[in-house]
């Protein structure tokens, strides 16, 4: 019998916004973009998720929020706005992904709805992953709360929580409508949340952009110290390279490749070995280093350009390694974390590896020999440091 065949092309739109003092009455950007998006749609409501650490550290957010839609009341605020634990518990544990799920069914969440999320990377995964699926995809909005969130994860296409213990096990890969980045949410981070994000800089700079790499270089310092205007571009350049990433490779991941995870294999499974006591982005630092040293030792960038790259995780206050990552002879535990990075693309392992400052290369094994000479390196030299 004949077959059937159809294809279409769907386009995905959304916006990344940088403002100071999102809630501030006088600031009507927030407002004037929820008018705008389907205006024709006469009820709107707004739900807010709020970061438990970001409730704690800003007191008044709730206030804020409730008296910013008192003036722009043509979308309708849920008044009960809910708070929720940050970081990797909130994906842990289903009973929060439960929660919000219950919560738009109370309050009578449509598709022409929002559901907003204020927190993390960890809380806008899995809020973005519950808004996903409630309704077969109610709009979602993020407001990142942190340099990690508001350089990668917050602008990204990815939603998702951990299962069987495994990290973003379930998910899905959906846009939000729109991503708020505001500075003031990052005044009240502790110095170890603050250099934690820029890890995914460094990352997106060495596959992307030597350019932006050697701004790093020589505004290491100044991010260290929280120079907000060095942090606000950092900020910016980061989304930038995401945003072109996303619209001109592979945003679904349907092949194989995730440049965008360099140096995440290992910090992915370093995170569940030290039952995330190491934040996400110190990981990736010491999974950049380690896949660095590897490039290096497989003869792809000078030993000159791998001690630039060390010198500046060392500059931003990163540990260069882990106990953990040591590679030893027989099962050792960082290794589990290539083949969780083969199977989570159905088999082939695709690793990237730098051949430039700049620019990289997918590669499809890792030889343990070479990984564990690396490994030994970094250990050696952060031995010498600590002494």
């Amino acid at each position: 019998m004949e077959h059937l065949h159809q294809s279409f092309t769907v386009q995905y739109n959304y916006n990344v916004f940088f403002t100071s003092s999102l809630f501030l009455p006088e600031n009507e950007l927030l407002n004037r973009f929820l008018v705008n998006l389907n205006p024709a749609v006469t009820v709107k409501k707004i739900l807010f998720i709020i970061d438990e650490g970001v409730a704690n550290a800003h007191k008044d957010l709730n206030t804020q929020i409730k008296t910013y839609f008192a003036k722009y009341s043509q979308t309708q605020l849920v008044q009960d706005i809910l708070v929720i634990p940050g970081g990797e518990q909130v994906k842990n544990d289903t009973q929060y992904f439960d929660q919000v799920l219950e919560a738009i069914n109370l309050h009578g969440i449509d598709r022409h709805s929002f559901v907003a999320a204020i927190g993390g990377g960890a809380v806008l995964d899995m809020v973005g992953y519950a808004a996903t699926v409630a309704h077969r995809g109610i709009k979602h909005i993020r407001i990142p709360s942190t340099v990690l969130s508001q350089n990668d994860s917050g602008v990204g296409v990815k939603n998702g929580i951990n299962y069987f213990n495994k990290k973003n096990f379930l998910g899905t890969f959906s846009l939000p409508v729109a991503v708020f980045n505001d500075e003031v949410f990052l005044s009240t981070l502790s110095d170890r949340d603050w250099r934690s994000g820029i890890a995914e800089a460094i990352k997106v700079a060495l596959i992307k952009d030597r350019e932006f790499f050697e701004w790093l270089e020589v505004n290491a310092i100044a991010l260290a110290n929280r120079d907000t205007a060095a942090m606000n571009y950092q900020i910016w350049k980061c989304a930038k390279l995401h945003m072109e990433h996303i619209r001109s490779a592979d945003p679904f991941e349907n092949g194989s490749a995730r440049p965008l995870d360099f140096g995440h294999w290992s910090a992915h499974k370093l995170e569940y070995l030290t039952n995330f006591e190491v934040r996400h982005g110190e990981a990736v630092a010491m999974g950049i280093a380690l896949d660095t040293v590897y490039s290096n030792l497989s003869g792809r960038i000078s030993a000159e350009d791998a001690q630039r790259v060390i010198f500046l995780i060392q500059q931003l206050g990163f540990e260069l390694t882990h106990p953990l990552l040591k590679v030893i002879e027989g099962n050792s535990p960082i290794l589990q974390g290539l083949e969780e990075f083969r199977e989570h693309l159905g088999g082939e392992l695709t690793i990237t590896l730098l051949t430039g400052l700049g620019s990289g290369e997918e590669v499809h094994e890792i030889d343990a020999d070479i990984l564990k000479q690396a490994a030994a390196i970094l250990n050696n030299q952060a031995a010498i440091i600590q002494h």
